[in-house]
């Protein structure tokens, strides 16, 4: 397994988590990091990306809320989510890629399974 997310789970509205992807050393030192959610019915939208330089980026509707980073000393990308609300509910999904649009394309890049994160209202 190239890519491992972990640390999602049922959250009650308002509270916090935090997801970790592990990645093996040779994709996370030649790769950006990023973090993409699919809700049902909906397209898989950008969360957040980290470039391999540290650089951040969040899709609108996580600013100010979700913060990405990334730990290069044990490969592995962070996301922690805070004033979680029901609308944040998805399956989670990392990626390693050199670049991040708005909506997730399964063709590039390298995809974790996803890790579901449910927020009750």
């Amino acid at each position: 397994v190239q890519l491992q997310a972990s640390g999602g789970g049922l959250v009650q509205a308002g509270g916090s988590l935090r997801l970790s992807c592990a990645a093996s050393e040779s994709i996370f030192r030649n790769n950006g990091m990023g973090w993409y959610r699919q809700a049902p019915g909906k397209q898989r939208e950008l969360v957040a990306g980290i470039t391999r330089g540290g650089k951040s980026m969040y899709g609108d509707s996580v600013k100010g809320r979700f913060t990405i980073s990334r730990d290069n000393a044990k490969n592995t990308v962070y996301l922690q989510m805070n004033s979680l609300t029901f609308e944040d509910t998805a399956v989670y999904y990392c990626v390693a890629d050199t670049m991040f649009g708005p909506v997730g394309n399964l063709k590039r890049g390298n995809w974790g399974q996803g890790t579901q994160v449910t927020v009750s209202s």
